[in-house]
């Protein structure tokens, strides 16, 4: 067994498996939150989180890449990098308090500029976990990193569960997004203390900086294409909208977005330690790219069959009915296993030395994106817009996946039969789920949704322990 591929499968093992758990427990408890609040209460909260996590992508100004990237980083550099990005994120969150009032005039919400007080303080503590969080990255230190986003997802989930029981309203869920930068930090410093000395000196960071401004780019694109969707669907259509829009979104595409982190945090460092073998790091991509569509492949499925039941359970604070989010769940869960494949180009780019790519990559998708939906906006009203902005998702992937496609034969990474052996096992496994359940369906006639869901979560079960299988079978035949 090589080494590289070893460090991938730690990686994917623990931090693939910390994601699952960890977007088990969102969903389960954005679904419990959901009884509490109105649609317009989680329509606000999605638009003030949203903003949040686009303004967090500034934070550590792509240096996170670059400390991990770096053949070898001195602790004089970490403590002049430690207090740059200190002062960044400060500043960042001074930023934030002055634009406020206009964010809140912008949307027309009253009561909405108080609730950036959090996305404020959030900054500063974001800040102090960039290096425990890289230098943990930079060892492969996959197991801390695990129980560092267990700890922050459970303590994060308890936070927004006890406030909406409580009748917090919107600060269940923006309150819960600043402790979970509180919860993130405490566990990085307890799984990899770091204890800066005063020492901040333009020279040290200079290489740093240099690397990571083209990063911190393609990252604030990158959480732009992930959260502006959100202010324009607000924007369109309103916080109501924006709540049934929000709930398809979570529930589809939120664990392809934890699976993209995996994604970065996982075969970044490993695709630069062997950046340099090109056989080598063929391989490592080929491994990451199989175990990525076993990952996500049989979710997709059970997102589509299980979209109408999921729907039909879910009900706001007031009882009004989610089930608008079925047809685009359905959609999105299409985009979201090819988000998924396509993300894998980023870190190779960034791992090849060439951040700038990544950071191009990212514009053309925003690009596609904003104009999609501002089409949208502009030509079909509510309720049909959250489908056609679904459908935007969709037809969003194919054009950077064939440019992947391009790029990865002409630098010998990837050719055709490689895709298709990553995907041959999950597509069968797929349509095996897919049909299974549409089996069950036929023979009952119609189920009771919680019965339906039952039906699909069983079939999901059974998928995934058969591709473990067939993934542990052919691990061990590559040995």
């Amino acid at each position: 067994m090589d080494d590289s591929r070893s460090h991938l499968r730690r990686g994917f093992n623990w931090l693939g498996g910390a994601a699952l758990v960890a977007k088990g427990v969102d969903l389960a408890t954005l679904f419990v939150v959901l009884l509490y609040l109105t649609k317009q209460q989680l329509g606000i909260a999605s638009l003030v989180v949203a903003i949040g996590t686009v303004v967090e992508a500034l934070d550590g100004l792509g240096t996170r890449e670059a400390l991990i990237q770096a053949r070898s980083v001195s602790r004089a550099e970490l403590d002049s990098l430690f207090w740059f990005i200190l002062g960044a994120a400060l500043l960042v969150g001074v930023l934030v308090l002055l634009a406020a009032p206009v964010l809140g005039a912008t949307y027309g919400i009253a009561g909405m500029t108080v609730y950036f007080v959090a996305v404020a303080a959030k900054q500063p503590i974001v800040g102090a976990a960039v290096i425990p969080l890289a230098l943990l990255n930079r060892d492969l230190q996959y197991e801390r990193i695990a129980v560092v986003n267990l700890w922050s997802t459970f303590a994060t989930a308890l936070t927004r569960v006890a406030l909406a029981i409580a009748g917090a309203g919107v600060w269940a869920l923006v309150a819960a997004y600043l402790a979970s930068g509180l919860y993130t930090l405490i566990g990085a410093l307890i799984a990899r203390p770091f204890r800066p000395r005063w020492r901040l000196r333009r020279v040290e960071i200079a290489r740093l900086a240099r690397f990571g401004a083209p990063a911190a780019l393609a990252n604030l694109l990158d959480q732009l294409v992930n959260n502006l969707h959100y202010l324009l669907i607000g924007w369109f259509y309103g916080p109501a909208e924006l709540a049934v829009y929000r709930v398809a979104f979570t529930v589809a595409m939120e664990p392809a977005i934890a699976v993209s982190n995996l994604i970065s945090r996982t075969a970044l460092p490993v695709f630069v330690r062997t950046a340099a073998v090109t056989a080598e790091l063929r391989r490592a991509l080929s491994w990451s790219l199989r175990r990525l569509a076993l990952l996500y492949g049989p979710y997709a499925a059970a997102a589509i069959v299980a979209a109408v039941p999921v729907t039909a359970l879910l009900h706001d604070g007031r009882g009004h009915s989610y089930a608008a989010a079925a047809a685009p769940l359905e959609l999105l869960a299409v985009a979201a296993l090819l988000r998924v494949t396509a993300q894998l180009i980023y870190p190779l780019v960034v791992a090849r030395g060439r951040p700038g790519v990544a950071a191009r990559v990212s514009m053309a998708t925003l690009a596609g994106l904003v104009a999609g939906i501002v089409i949208v906006g502009l030509r079909v009203t509510a309720p049909g817009g959250i489908v056609a902005a679904a459908l935007v998702w969709v037809a969003l992937y194919p054009p950077l996946l064939l440019w992947a496609g391009r790029y990865l034969r002409r630098q010998d990474l990837l050719g055709a039969g490689d895709l298709v052996r990553a995907f041959v096992a999950p597509t069968a496994g797929a349509i095996a789920l897919g049909l299974g359940v549409s089996l069950v369906r036929a023979v009952t006639g119609p189920l009771d949704p919680r019965t339906d869901l039952a039906v699909v979560l069983g079939a999901t079960a059974l998928t995934y322990a058969s591709l473990y299988r067939y993934g542990r079978r052919g691990d061990a035949i590559s040995r």
